[in-house]
């Protein structure tokens, strides 16, 4: 009961007033600070409550504030670009406004969530490493639906407006040809970007959630968020690692694109992501000690991209952390791949008959 400046337990006696520090002891012997929350009201009434935060949300604030930094990482380059190149600038956003607007692009994103999060409420009886396989799972979801969703644009934004004589418009007006393939792979990426950052900030969340839920489960005790965060830092760099297989495989479709319709366009570079997992295993295991099939193996090395080096499921399984060096070097591999596609992409595109 509140009576000015005064707290009792009880409906007061007549003539009795009880002290209102001692009966703050009485009723809240051994709150902890830290998680106790005091709020004056009117009439100087003072209502105290303990809220806990699970420990696997903690890590969370720094998944927030990463989402931000790389959203506004997006914008930044696109005012780049803009400022460079605004023809350029113009046709990019045209391209991923029109991506974004597809109803592929939700039904992808409806998938990806929900695999996302039913993911962590699965058993995958591995003795206590269900958070690896949760991590290579996530990380495999993630860049498998980035591609498709490139694929996908790259066929509809620049074959199909080849075959339907939309491109001949837009090259009638004062924009080349390499201007528009720029554009046009540019606008595919930010959509890519775009699903890599909300599918990417729920995957975290997962992974912070599922070590808190296999402890739960396996009767353990509760980890604490150092532990949570450790997890979720040691992923993150799988994250660029995605993305940059995702731009990658978005600059060949785009190539391909300048001269085959969607469905071929789906085969070889499916074709190709099959192979560029599959070479370094090749050259490595016993077949590759015969002459012909290591020749073949890293002609074909030196032709398509090594995606196998753009995934950290040996980081995983070691529980090792990619440094930063690498990240670096992938990224580096990443712009000279991309930049020699989009060079055939021009060369291809410079001599097609539009008319």
């Amino acid at each position: 009961m509140c009576n000015g400046n005064r707290i009792s337990a009880e409906p007061p006696a007549a003539g009795h007033r009880s002290n209102t520090k001692a009966t703050l002891r009485r009723w809240y012997p051994k709150v902890s600070p830290p998680l106790t929350t005091g709020i004056m009201l009117p009439g100087s009434c003072i209502l105290i409550g303990a809220i806990r935060v699970p420990n696997w949300v903690e890590p969370l604030w720094g998944v927030g504030v990463g989402a931000v930094v790389a959203v506004v990482t997006l914008y930044v380059i696109a005012g780049l670009i803009r400022l460079l190149s605004p023809k350029v600038a113009a046709i990019m956003h045209t391209t991923a406004k029109e991506a974004l607007a597809q109803p592929v692009f939700y039904v992808i994103l409806a998938v990806g969530v929900f695999i996302l999060l039913l993911m962590p409420f699965v058993s995958y009886n591995t003795f206590g490493e269900d958070v690896k396989v949760l991590k290579m799972d996530g990380l495999t979801v993630i860049k498998v639906l980035a591609i498709i969703l490139a694929l996908w644009t790259a066929s509809v934004s620049i074959s199909e407006e080849i075959e339907g004589r939309t491109a001949l418009t837009l090259l009638s007006k004062p924009v080349g040809r390499r201007q528009l393939i720029l554009g046009k792979l540019l606008g595919i990426m930010w959509a890519v970007a775009v699903l890599f950052v909300v599918l990417g900030t729920l995957f975290l969340c997962t992974v912070s959630y599922k070590v808190h839920y296999d402890a739960r489960e396996t009767a353990q005790p509760e980890p604490t968020a150092a532990q949570c965060a450790q997890e979720v830092q040691r992923i993150a760099p799988g994250l660029a690692l995605g993305f940059m297989a995702a731009t990658i495989m978005t600059a060949i479709s785009v190539a391909i694109s300048t001269r085959l319709p969607m469905l071929p366009n789906l085969i070889i570079c499916l074709s190709i992501y099959m192979l560029g997992h599959l070479i370094p295993r090749l050259i490595n295991s016993s077949v590759g000690q015969f002459e012909l099939v290591q020749f073949v193996g890293r002609l074909l090395a030196a032709v398509l991209p090594e995606l196998d080096h753009l995934s950290m499921e040996t980081a995983i399984s070691t529980d090792q952390m990619v440094p930063w060096s690498y990240i670096g070097v992938a990224a580096g591999y990443c712009l000279l791949y991309c930049a020699v596609a989009v060079l055939l992409a021009l060369i291809l595109f410079e001599d097609r008959d539009l008319a």
